[in-house]
């Protein structure tokens, strides 16, 4: 069964990535679609005024909060899916899982920076496409 990753982190492209994913997935039979959000470590400033439960509780709302419109898309296409969520570096994250859950492909939006923007502070999207071995598709 091809499974197709889709990194959401709430913005209107990723949304985009998440319809053209859906749209993938009704063209090849069987695929499903993970849908993963990557977000910020956590502060050691709040692992000293919260507990790991309270940490934990935080990431998971956010994290049901930034993928609801996906997961609405998705579940209106009837398009079998899976939630992740994982915390750290959003490319490296976005790699690892694309290897942990053996994705054929990366399907995920793009902010549109410019060519100067890209090149000095870099962007998820190249250092994804660097750091995996299967297909990416940018979505704008």
């Amino acid at each position: 069964m091809p499974k197709i990753l889709v990194p959401c982190d709430g913005s209107d492209n990723a949304l985009r990535a998440v319809r053209h994913a859906a749209s993938l997935a009704k063209l090849i039979q069987g695929t499903e679609i993970e849908l993963l959000n990557v977000q910020d470590p956590v502060l050691l400033r709040d692992h000293v005024t919260r507990s790991a439960l309270e940490i934990e509780r935080m990431q998971a709302d956010e994290a049901g909060r930034v993928l609801h419109p996906a997961r609405r898309v998705l579940e209106a296409e009837r398009i079998p899916y899976q939630v992740r969520r994982r915390s750290g570096t959003p490319a490296s994250e976005i790699a690892q899982q694309v290897h942990e859950s053996h994705c054929d492909a990366v399907v995920m939006g793009t902010r549109g920076l410019g060519p100067v923007a890209s090149l000095m502070i870099g962007s998820v999207a190249m250092r994804v496409i660097h750091l995996v071995d299967v297909p990416v598709t940018l979505i704008k």
